[in-house]
This record gives C-alpha cells, structure tokens and sequence, in this order.
C-alpha cells in the first residue's frame, strides 16, 4: 500500500463468520467505536494480491448492530427488568457491522475480503476507480453530480457520453414521486452538462416539452436574485459554468383568445423569440392517427378510413395537402365534418367511405368533433394565419447548438399526445428517412436530445399498440444509431413501456414508494438499495449508469435558469 492510503484512517476490519462468509460479491467489516458510515458511502478494504496489496471497494447497503445479548428479553432482564433510569447489571457487548457490495478491485482480483483486513473511506480517486470512471476517456466524460460520503469526501460523478449520445447507448429515464422539484431541474441540469462538455456540442440539438405551468419558458433567462453561493460552489466543483440556456426559440400553442389578443395559449410568456403554432387541417390531415392514439380500434376500423382521408386529401404526386375528386370540397376542419364523402347534407347521415361503413364512418365524426371542436383548447384553426406556424417545418428547422421549448402545458390530453407525436415523427423522417421536403437539413445536429415529462402518458406500460407508442418505440430501440436521445421523465416508471424503460443505457431515481419499488421495472436493484432510495431526500438522486457496477447517490446543483419563485 502507497504511503497515502496507510496515512488515512482506518475505520474497521473486514468481518466474516462460519453462517455470514465474505464473498466476491459482497464482504463485511466491524466499525471502530464512534465512527459514523452511511448507506452509499463507498470503502476500500485491503486485499492480498501475488504482488503485494491491491484495494477492493465497496459501496455500504446497510448496517447492523449486535451484541452478545441471546435475545431482547436479556436486555431487558440486565436492565433491572425493564428500568429505562437505571444502570444495566450487565454490559453487553456489541458492534454495528457494514454490508459492502463488492464494485471493483484496482487489480482484478476478485477473491473475497479476508477477515481482519483495514477498512478505509475511498478517496476520489479511489470513487473513480471503484465506479469504473476512470476508464472513461477526458473527452467522454459528462458530469453527472456529486457523492457526498459520511467523513466529508466529496467526488465528482461522470458518466460517459458513449453511454448518453451513442454509439455503445442512449435515453436516460428520470423517475420518482411529485412535489420534490427534482425531476425535471436535474434533467435541465443534465442537458446544461452535456451542452458544455460533450464534443462537438455545436452540433448537438435540444428540444424540450414544457407540460407544466411555464418553468421551462424563461430557459434563456438567469435567476433573478442569483443563485446561492453552495450552489455556485457545487457548479464549480463539477466544473461547469451556471448560466442559462443559449439560442432558444419557444413555439408555443395558439389558443381560443389569439385570433383577438395575439398571444398564445401559455402560463408564460418568453421575452424574446417566441412563435405560435396552430393545427388547420392541411397541417394534421396526415397525423389523425396520432390525434386518436387514446381511442381503442381493435378491428382497425378507425385505421382504414384515416387511410382513405389521408389519400383523398394527398396529391399522390408531390405528397402535399391537395383535396381531388369527391375529396375537393374538404378544404377544412369544417368542410371535412359537414360535407361529402363523410357527409351528405341532404341526408343529415354520415355516409360510407370505401369499405368503412356508415356506422364507423358516423362514430369517426363524433370523436373527432369532440377533439378538434368541443374539447379543444384552441390549438385547431380552420386556415393558419399568416403569423401561425407549422410546428413540424419549425422543428425541422433546428440546427446544432439550439434549443427549442415546446409548450403544450395548457393543450388537453389528446393535444399532446398529437404534438409529442408530430415531433417524434418529424425527427425519424429527418434522421431515419432521408429527410422532410421543404426543411433545411444543412446544419441539422448530429446528435438531438428530445427531453418529455410525465412519458407515461405517451408510452404506457398496459397499452400494447397504438400510433404514438410505436413512435416512442422507433425513437427508443433505434434513436442511438440515428443520434434522436430521448430523456424521459416519470412520477412511476412502473407505468412506463417496459421497452422504452428497458432501452436507457442511464435510469435516475428520486425518492419512490416501497409499493412502486416493489414492482418489477426495479429489478436492477438490490433490496437494501431500494430501502434507501424510499429515504431519499430533496434534491438527493440514485443513478444507475451503463458503466457502474452498482447505483450510486447523488447531489446535484440548482439549474441557473429563471424559474417560478426565484
């Protein structure tokens, strides 16, 4: 051992017995009277090696405390039988004893702990070591957050960017209960990271989805008051710079009150470079099934006549919106309801199309009217104005270094799942098939980073077909060849695609409910580990990365951004 390690404290012995061995998976050790370990907190005990000593580090899951007592009725009789004022008659001896997880040895040597071998906190580089970082290259390194141990080692947590943006992974899936204002700051935190230390970060693309309130609309705004000096501290000590997004263009819905107000239908409006988009029927005649992904169609019933409105409304030539023969009249949401072929105004009776009966054809009508005219929230116009943009020419716009907030906090569920929807399929046709007519694709970003909160409402774990899951589940499975990540948040990942969750190479959990916990999406983790994770604290996070050998916890540092109350 280097004269560094042996000048650090010893903390306890390494511990096994004849019913509780050391193994190579995990080993135990005895503390020293009046020292403090936690759960996480990550060790090193001394392991013999042919060449002298090597290090084997482990990250502690739990603790125990024991004594010679044969049962609590001993205590209690050695305690004057049950006097709490009282000196016991007999002090009994005891111990608390750790539980390691076996994470790496510095030199492959994986033969269980002895007993009685020197147990020490790990430094950082022995954290670096024992997580496996520092076999991640400078360039590939992305900082992830802090461990903060029992004795006051902090360390720098990095994951590794082949890991995040591909090529050896992707997608990272952030969950965990409501009401701790975790979620979402620490993915605005982690894409801050990505966008200032991964290379060629001008030629990597950000969309974001604001689903609630207007936190995410004032991304390229810095705090009012600034932010705390613990928070500038932990910035630093990741090495990142705390400011506030650059080049960000917000597109943002039209609403009922537009067309006399000219603002959108937003909690919030961004100071600068902010546009509206709307839905006309030009714009969605080619997305119906998108709009009615909630609607059950087992006979694909549904499916067939979005197919012939579809064809009657596309000029098979130049594939532009371009209504011919018995179709020319439908122009409009209007003129699509309430005229042929869907409907005979003589008759006041909806009217078979192709071989989708009257009946189907009739039930059409009145779930789309309900979406498009009695539940919508605005988003639907019969013509664009000439301000309005088409939000998917908007999102094929993008290029490298930019960032682009879409808000759809105030649409109605269907709204959403249209919009989040669109964007997928906008980015396969980009990235997967060779493009979109009209978009400008010079200077399109190698790498996109799609982040949506609340996933479990496009992607649920139940649902085992529909047109936007399937557009997840393109973006999931083949998003790391074509460099579309998506960052999915989620108050229950139980409630999640198992396909989706199964794809991210990075999952972070904050703190959960041992009833979700008991489900299977948490399988990956060891039971003493999901005891913690129901303890975690706010702003404290479990990450489980591709490189780790086990989940470590976290802190992170307040995102630099102008959010609500601050």
């Amino acid at each position: 051992m280097s004269a560094e390690i042996n000048n650090r404290k010893i903390i306890g012995l390494s511990s096994a017995t004849a019913h509780e061995p050391n193994t190579s998976d995990t080993f135990r050790f005895w503390l020293a009277p009046g020292e403090i370990v936690n759960p996480f907190d990550i060790v090193e005990a001394e392991q013999i090696a042919p060449e002298g000593s090597s290090r084997t580090f482990g990250i502690v899951t739990t603790l125990d405390h024991s004594t010679d007592a044969p049962t609590h009725l001993s205590n209690f009789i050695s305690n004057d039988f049950g006097q709490v004022t009282v000196e016991p008659g007999t002090v009994r001896q005891g111990t608390t004893v750790a539980h390691a997880a076996v994470l790496s040895n510095d030199k492959d040597i994986y033969m269980p702990v002895m007993n009685d071998r020197p147990v020490r906190f790990a430094d950082e580089a022995g954290i670096h070591v024992a997580l496996g970082i520092d076999q991640i290259s400078e360039r590939n390194k992305i900082p992830a957050g802090i461990i903060e141990m029992s004795n006051g080692t902090r360390s720098v947590v990095y994951i590794d960017n082949r890991y995040i943006l591909g090529p050896e992974g992707a997608h990272i899936n952030i969950t965990g209960i409501s009401g701790l204002a975790t979620k979402t700051s620490y993915a605005i935190f982690l894409i801050q990271s990505i966008l200032q230390k991964a290379e060629n970060r001008d030629k990597i693309g950000v969309i974001i989805l604001n689903v609630k309130h207007g936190d995410l609309l004032t991304l390229d705004q810095p705090p009012k008051r600034g932010l705390p000096p613990e928070q500038h501290e932990l910035w630093d000590v990741l090495g990142l710079k705390p400011k506030p997004f650059e080049n960000v263009r917000y597109l943002l819905p039209h609403g009922k009150q537009t067309p006399q107000t000219g603002s959108p239908n937003s909690f919030r409006l961004p100071e600068r470079n902010w546009h509206i988009y709307a839905y006309s029927l030009e714009d969605t005649y080619n997305k119906l099934d998108l709009l009615l992904s909630n609607i059950p169609d087992p006979w694909d019933t549904l499916g067939a006549l979005i197919g012939e409105i579809t064809q009657g409304l596309m000029d098979p030539k130049t594939g532009h919106f371009r209504p011919q023969g018995k179709w020319s009249s439908a122009t409009s949401w209007k003129s699509l309801f309430n005229g042929p072929p869907l409907f005979d105004p003589q008759s006041g009776q909806a009217q078979q199309v192709g071989d989708v009966r009257a009946v189907s054809v009739a039930r059409f009508r009145r779930l789309l009217r309900r979406i498009i005219e009695t539940r919508q929230s605005g988003l639907f116009v019969e013509q664009r104005r000439r301000n309005d943009c088409n939000l998917s020419k908007e999102i094929a716009r993008i290029k490298g270094g930019e960032t682009i907030v879409v808000d759809i906090a105030k649409l109605t569920d269907d709204e959403q799942t249209l919009v989040f929807g669109d964007i997928l399929r906008t980015l396969y046709a980009l990235y997967a098939e060779g493009g979109i007519e009209g978009a400008e694709e010079e200077g399109l970003p190698e790498k996109l980073i799609i982040f949506v909160d609340e996933l479990n409402k496009y992607a649920p774990a139940r649902e085992k077909e529909s047109p936007i899951i399937e557009q997840v589940l393109d973006i999931a499975e083949r998003g790391r060849s074509l460099g579309v990540i998506l960052l999915g948040a989620e108050q229950f990942m139980s409630a999640v695609h198992e396909r989706v969750v199964g794809n991210c190479s990075t999952t972070v959990i904050g703190r959960s409910g041992s009833a979700e916990l008991s489900s299977p999406a948490y399988r990956f983790l060891d039971p003493p580990i999901k005891s913690n994770v129901a303890r975690l604290q706010k702003g404290e996070l479990v990450i489980s990365h591709a490189t780790f050998r086990q989940p470590v916890k976290i802190k992170f540092p307040m995102p630099a951004y102008l959010q609500e109350g601050t």
